[in-house]
C-alpha cells in the first residue's frame, strides 16, 4: 500500500496498522500512548529547555506511570500539579518537589499538610492574596512551615490597561506589589516564600502559524513579541524586588510553546511544560517546533449509513477553554475523514465523511487526536503503552486510580 499522509498532522498509513495491530486484543473505544513518539517529544523539550530544568506540569499528563517516565529522564526535574488533593497525593506516592500551580480552597487537605513536617518540605503552594494565607492559617492542623511561590501576573497591558492579553490568574503585578507581598509573607508565622512563578499563556499556549489564517498568525507573533519583550524587563525586576527579601530556591515560567524564549531570559531557572509530551492538536500551529503525536484514542465504526460516509461511537470528548471547533478532537486515521457539519462530535454517535470511509468496515476503527493534553484521561481510566506495533503495558490514569481531583 503506498504510503499517505494523514493531513497536517503527520500520521501514515503504517502509523494506522500498527496501532490496529497493536491493539486488535482490545475493544474500542480505547487510548494510546506511543512511547515513542512520547520520549521523543521528551528529548526536544530538554534540546529547546537549553540546560535549564523542566518542571512536568501534571495536568497534561494525568498518569502516574508517564510522570514517572519522564521524571527519570535527564532534563526533567520537579512537578507542576493542579489541585491540593493531587499534590500531596503524589508526594505520598514517592513524587518529590512539587509545585501546587494554582492557590486551593481544599482545607482538608491544608489540614493534612500542615500538621505533617515531611510532607510540608515537599510542597510549595501558589499564593497571591493575604486572603489564601488567612485560609491555611484557618485550616491549620500543625505547626508546619509552608513553603509559598508568589504568582506574577504576566499579561500584556496596553493603552493604559485598557487592552488585556493574556490569563486573568493572579493581581500581583509591579515589582513594588510583589515585593510587599513577600515581605507580608516573610513576617507571618509559618509561611516561606521560596519560589515564585509567571505564566506567560498567551505565548505558551497561542500557536503563531495556525494554517490558513496568515493575517491571524501574522497578528499574533507581533503581540508575542512585544509581550516577550515587556515581560522579560518586568520579570527581572521582580525577581531582583523579592530576592531582597527572600531567598528564591527557583523562579518559574513558560510552558510547552515558549520554552526557548522563556529559558533565554537569566532571571528564569526553570521552565514547566507537559503538553509538548503529549502533543495535541493545539501544538499543531508553531513555528519554533513540531512534536510528534502520541496520545491517541479509537473509536469503532458501528454504522455505515452510506456511501462515503461511517458513524463511530461516540468520541465528542470537547476540551476546556473558549467553546470553537479548536475545541474539539479531530479524526486522524484513516486520512481523509472529516465531521457532518450539522452533527460534528457527538456524544453518541460522530458520523465522519469522505472517501476513506468506503474502506472501513463495521467493527474498524478510527483514530483521533484530542484537543488539550491531559484532558483525555478524563474519559478513560488506563492507557495502553504501544512500542512499535505491541501494547507492551497498560497503566491506569489519574480517573483509573479512583482520584479526579477536578
Amino acid at each position: 500500500m503506498a504510503l499517505v499522509e494523514a493531513a497536517a498532522t503527520g500520521g501514515t498509513v503504517s502509523d494506522r496498522a500498527r496501532y490496529d495491530r497493536a491493539t486488535a486484543h482490545l475493544d474500542a473505544p480505547l487510548a494510546v500512548v506511543d512511547l515513542a513518539a512520547f520520549d521523543a517529544n521528551a528529548a526536544d523539550l530538554v534540546r529547546r529547555a537549553g540546560g535549564k530544568p523542566i518542571r512536568v506540569a501534571s495536568k497534561s499528563v494525568r498518569c502516574r506511570a508517564l510522570l514517572e517516565r519522564v521524571l527519570g529522564m535527564d532534563g526533567f526535574a520537579g512537578v507542576m500539579s493542579f489541585t491540593l488533593a493531587e499534590t500531596l497525593w503524589l508526594v505520598e506516592s514517592g513524587f518529590t518537589d512539587v509545585l501546587l500551580a494554582y492557590p486551593s480552597a481544599d482545607r482538608a487537605s491544608f489540614g493534612r499538610l500542615t500538621a505533617d513536617p515531611e510532607l510540608a518540605r515537599q510542597v510549595s503552594v501558589v499564593v497571591d492574596d493575604v486572603a489564601q494565607l488567612d485560609l491555611i492559617d484557618a485550616a491549620r492542623e500543625g505547626s508546619a512551615t509552608v513553603r509559598v511561590c508568589l504568582e506574577l501576573d504576566t499579561s500584556l497591558q496596553l493603552l493604559g490597561g485598557r487592552i488585556r492579553v493574556g490569563a486573568r490568574r493572579s493581581p500581583l503585578r509591579t515589582p513594588e506589589q510583589l515585593g510587599r507581598f513577600a515581605e507580608l509573607v516573610g513576617r507571618r508565622r509559618g509561611f516561606e516564600v521560596v519560589g515564585l512563578m509567571a505564566y506567560e499563556g498567551h505565548v505558551a499556549g497561542v500557536g503563531d502559524a495556525v494554517a490558513g489564517r496568515p493575517l491571524r498568525s501574522a497578528a499574533v507573533r507581533l503581540m508575542q513579541a512585544k509581550a516577550r519583550a515587556e515581560l522579560a524587563v518586568r520579570r527581572a525586576e521582580v525577581v531582583q524586588r523579592v530576592r531582597r527579601v527572600a531567598e528564591l530556591e527557583f523562579v518559574n515560567g513558560g510552558g510547552t510553546g515558549s520554552v526557548e524564549s522563556t529559558v533565554a531570559e537569566r532571571a528564569v531557572t526553570e521552565v514547566a511544560a507537559g503538553s509538548g509530551l503529549f502533543v495535541p492538536r493545539l501544538f499543531d500551529n508553531y513555528r519554533a517546533f513540531r512534536g510528534r503525536p502520541a496520545a491517541l484514542f479509537a473509536q469503532p465504526v458501528v454504522r455505515r449509513p452510506g456511501v462515503g460516509v461511517v458513524t463511530v461511537l461516540g468520541g465528542g470528548y470537547p476540551a476546556s477553554g473558549p467553546a470553537g471547533a479548536d475545541r474539539s478532537p479531530v479524526p486522524y486515521l484513516p486520512a481523509g475523514l472529516r465531521y457532518d457539519p450539522q452533527e460534528g462530535a457527538g456524544e453518541v454517535q460522530t458520523p465522519l465523511l469522505g472517501s476513506a470511509a468506503d474502506d472501513l468496515l463495521i467493527g474498524d476503527r478510527v483514530w483521533f487526536r484530542h484537543a488539550k493534553a491531559g484532558e483525555l484521561c478524563e474519559r478513560f481510566e488506563q492507557l495502553h503503552l504501544v512500542e512499535g506495533d505491541t501494547v507492551t503495558e497498560t497503566v491506569p490514569t489519574y480517573r483509573g486510580e479512583g482520584r479526579t481531583f477536578l
